[in-house]
């Protein structure tokens, strides 16, 4: 069982920056995907970033590929996501989530994951 621990959100003007946090209760190395999903009022949840089994495999949405970086230190048991030039439609509760057993192609399906964080909001407002 791997509890996640989400921190980091909160409010920023547009063009700002944010680095939100993930730690996990246990290890998180290898075979752990550890990516961040994101849920704004209204919508579905929707991948934002992720890391596939490993620190050097990330995937990232469109909508964010360029202004967000997710990395991973696993000595540490923790995930990061890098948020920068934020836009207004980035305002969202910001969501972790762990699997050991993912498989690539269900990178991008939060049905897919096992372990959740309860979240953590961001809110871009001037």
């Amino acid at each position: 069982q791997v509890q996640l621990v989400e921190s980091g959100g909160g409010l920023v003007p547009p063009g700002g920056s944010l680095r939100l946090s993930c730690k996990a209760s246990g290890r998180i190395d290898y075979p752990y995907t550890v990516s961040w999903f994101r849920q704004a009022p209204g919508n579905e949840r929707e991948f934002v970033a992720g890391t596939f089994r490993s620190a050097s495999s990330t995937s990232y949405s469109d909508s964010v590929k360029g202004r967000f970086t997710v990395s991973r230190d696993n000595a540490k048991s923790s995930v990061y996501l890098q948020m920068n030039n934020l836009k207004r439609e980035d305002t969202a509760v910001y969501y972790c989530a762990a699997d050991r057993q993912l498989i690539l192609s269900s990178l991008r399906l939060p049905s897919q994951y096992d372990y959740w964080g309860q979240g953590t909001p961001v809110t871009v407002s001037s």
